[in-house]
């Protein structure tokens, strides 16, 4: 059994797009880390810091966007989202899994908090650093990783669409606008869109 431990309209939205992909029975535990009175801390003994996403694949338990993707990826090698241990292309999909966690979230987080700071201060560096390489890569190629769909662009794609049109903290390029457009065409993109938001209480965002 899988079981996904989730947070509508969160970080782990890629990772509920992801399991649309994979098209693998899944149940989900929604976890509200909005509640006011914090998540439970029995959720401690899932997610040491009481974030999301997780998963429990038959008692396996994995935390972390990327590491998540990775495991799934290797568990569901029918969906094809990965390319083959030994394929030189794993090495760029590998590289922008971890770039999603490492360095475009926390320069995400950074620019929506108003922080000013050197690049060499934080291990993730600087924002716009970021959105250069993010419009260099885009720019050359439909998907993050290259020619094809993976479950790379299941996380740059839903951060993207996140801090575009929730967060308003990304610029309004035609490159980015045409990733997005590519992206939800994708029927699992519109499923998992769906049930975030009919597992979304009413007045909530």
């Amino acid at each position: 059994m899988l079981k996904f431990y989730h947070a509508p309209w969160s970080r782990s939205s890629g990772v509920h797009w992801l399991l649309e992909e994979l098209g693998v029975p899944y149940e989900t535990e929604i976890i509200d880390i909005r509640a006011p009175g914090g998540v439970p801390e029995s959720y401690r003994a899932i997610q040491p810091n009481k974030k999301v996403p997780a998963i429990d694949h038959d008692g396996t338990i994995v935390t972390e966007r990327a590491a998540i993707c990775m495991y799934l990826c290797e568990a569901f090698p029918q969906a094809e989202l990965a390319p083959a241990i030994g394929e030189k292309a794993r090495a760029t999909w590998l590289t922008w899994l971890v770039y999603s966690d490492s360095v475009f979230d926390p320069a995400i987080a950074a620019k929506a908090q108003g922080w000013t700071y050197n690049s060499n201060s934080f291990s993730f560096g600087a924002y716009d650093d970021m959105v250069q390489h993010l419009e260099k890569t885009l720019s050359s190629r439909p998907y993050i990783a290259g020619d094809r769909f993976t479950a790379a662009d299941t996380q740059i794609g839903s951060g993207i669409y996140f801090v575009t049109n929730i967060l308003k903290a990304f610029p309004d390029k035609p490159v980015f606008r045409d990733y997005l457009a590519r992206l939800q065409e994708r029927p699992a993109y519109q499923r998992y869109l769906a049930k975030d938001a009919a597992a979304t209480p009413r007045g909530a965002s």
